[in-house]
Formats: C-alpha cells, structure tokens, sequence
C-alpha cells in the first residue's frame, strides 16, 4: 500500500494521509471483534490487512512529512527524535502481551489440541474462543485511542507542506528521478535488510532463551522488554551524538557494533549470549530514521513518492526471518571440538544485514565528505 499511499498524498496532503492512516489503523483495530467471533484465520488476516494498510499511510506521510518540517541539514536528526518516541508504544505493546494476554491463554499445548480436534472438537471450540476473547480487549481499546487521535488531528493545525506542483503527479518521470539516483536504491536495500534485522533479532529473543536456556517464552519476553528499553534510551542519546557526527558515520560505526554483538550471540553460550543479543538494540537504535533520512535526502517534493520505496522496504521483515526460522529448524553444526546448535547459527543472517547496513553508512559519509 505504500505506492497509493504516496499517490494519495501527492494529490492530496500529508495532513490528509495521516487522517487516512488513522481511520484505516482503527477501523482494522475493531474487526477484530466480529473476526473472533468467526473462529476462522482469514477474517483475520483480512482485519490485519486493512491495519497495516493503515500503517502503511502513516508511514509514508509522516516520515518525510518530518523531514520537510526545516533545515534540511537537521532533516535526519529531526526524524531520529520524532521516531524516539515509537519504541515507547512497541514497549507498551510487549508489556501488554506479555502480562494481558501471553499469561491469559490456555495453555494447553498443541499436540493435546490437535488431539482435541479428533476427539472433543467441541471442548477444542470452547478453548479456542476463550482465547480469542482475551486477544479482543486490547484491540478495541487500541482501536478506540487510535479514533481518539484522529479526531484530535482533525481539528488540529498543521504546517502546510503544499507546494506549486502538488497536485502534478508525473510519477513516470518521478519514478525515473528515483531510479537513477543511487543513495536513494541503496537506501532502499539497506532499509529492507535493516528491517530484517531489527524482526529477526527482536522476534527470536524468545526462541533464543527458550532452546538455548530452557526460558519458557514468558521469561524470555521479560529480556524483549528490556531490549526495547534499551532501544528506546540509545535512540535518544544516538540523535544527540547526530549534533556532533556525520550520520552516515554514526551508522557505520553502530552497524560494526551490531555485527560484533551479534557474533557474541552466535559464539558465546548461556546467558552471555543472550545479553548480546539483547545489547544489538542498543546498535539497531538510529538505523531506520537515519537510513531513512540520508536515502530522501535532496529529493524536494519527489520524497513523498521515494518514501513509498522506504515503506516497501519494511517487507525485508517478511523474508529474512521464515530464512532465519528455516536455519533454526536445521540439525546443530559441527565445527570440529566446537559445536553450534542452529538456533545461535541462525544468527549470521543478522550479521550479514548488519554488513549490508555498514556499507551503506561508509560510501554516504564518504560522498557526503
């Protein structure tokens, strides 16, 4: 949804992209409730869908809707402290999985309800509403805050972003000005990368402590809530260094933190390679506004349309961790007196990403220089 998104606040505004993310965001919130109440996985699918196309919006117009707030010199340094404030919501998520509704479903296993299936489907029925009723609280009351903020920016006064060729949607000699511009595709790709890295590293914490420590995956969401503080305390201190640093090197310098951290989480066993990978955040913390910055920047009015690129990019989150979980599934590695059991193995695809990333950071300083 990114490209219509970026069509829609071409023709229209940014103000008008955020109101269209939010009434998607909500109204996806609130399918939910009648999703549940089928007991079928493609209502929610379809209930997702309409969600994230939301997100989507919102991704799209309020990214370079920031940037264009000032100074292009402290565009990235402007989206880094705006985006400072998202984890904060990610943690309240986590908190609320893990204490609303991880702790409130049944827990029975799913062999036993595989067996239910064959032998008592009506018990299983029973099981599975129980469970989706406990799913249904949060979202309504996230789908209700969420029709809050739209009303609220409704009637909110927002700086004008329009420009004199604003609803001139020349996209085929956009789409060629963005093509032909190299930070921007390689923006692009180490977006895409980067977004695998943060999913795969954030997501298999739990499998991590579980097949690693023995965790039961309560525990081991406990050390994802500290990996987001710790995300959430180096982001703000990050976009206080990009007073001081050039942003592509900052990017570099946080992506050989990354890389080595992560090779601690492959190499050292225990709890020691946990705290690695919950240490990564503290790397990952500035990549995805300051990635985002640096591939929009000069692009003028053509941002809107390049941010729908960046946007897209979010789908290296859909295809490196399944690789990663594939890896997982594997038998242990023999490396001869040294073995590597596949979950710590799996982690060499963050640390590739954290190459990719590197890269990108090293050749934009060294133009930008």
């Amino acid at each position: 949804m990114a490209i219509p998104a970026a069509i829609f606040i071409k023709r229209f505004n940014y103000k008008k992209g955020i109101l269209m993310g939010l009434g998607l965001y909500a109204i996806g919130c609130l399918m939910f409730i009648p999703s549940s109440n089928m007991i079928l996985f493609e209502p929610f699918l379809f209930s997702y869908f309409i969600l994230t196309c939301g997100l989507s919006f919102l991704e799209t117009s309020a990214n370079p809707y920031i940037l264009s707030m000032g100074d292009e010199v402290t565009a990235t340094r402007r989206l880094n402290f705006a985006q400072a404030f998202n984890p904060l919501g990610s943690l309240t998520g986590m908190f609320i999985a893990k204490e609303f509704i991880l702790t409130r479903l049944n827990p029975t296993c799913e062999e036993k309800r595989w067996e239910l299936s064959q032998n008592n489907p009506d018990l299983l029925v029973h099981i599975q509403q129980n469970d989706l009723n406990v799913i249904i609280g949060p979202y309504l009351i996230l789908g209700i805050v969420v029709l809050l903020v739209l009303v609220v920016f409704v009637f909110a006064k927002l700086p004008s972003s329009k420009s004199k060729d604003e609803n001139d949607i020349n996209l085929g000699e956009t789409f060629r000005g963005l093509i032909s511009n190299g930070q921007y595709l390689q923006g692009v790709v180490a977006q895409a990368f980067y977004v695998g890295a943060q999913i795969m590293c954030w997501t298999f914490i739990i499998h991590y402590g579980a097949n690693e420590l023995g965790m039961t995956k309560v525990e081991a969401q406990s050390y994802n809530i500290i990996a987001m503080i710790i995300f959430v305390s180096s982001r703000f201190l990050c976009t206080y260094l990009l007073k001081y640093v050039n942003p592509g090197n900052l990017l570099l310098i946080l992506s050989i933190g990354g890389g080595l951290l992560t090779l601690g989480t492959i190499f050292i066993k225990g709890l020691l390679g946990l705290y690695s990978l919950v240490a990564v955040s503290a790397c990952m913390s500035l990549m995805f506004p300051t990635i985002y910055g640096l591939a929009l920047k000069g692009l003028g009015d053509g941002a809107k349309v390049g941010s729908a690129g960046l946007i897209m990019a979010i789908g290296g989150g859909s295809l490196l961790p399944p690789m990663q979980g594939a890896i997982m599934d594997m038998a242990s590695i023999s490396l001869g007196s040294f073995e590597l059991s596949s979950t710590r193995a799996s982690f060499f695809l963050p640390f590739v990403c954290f190459l990719v990333i590197g890269y990108y950071g090293w050749n934009t300083a060294r133009k930008n220089n």
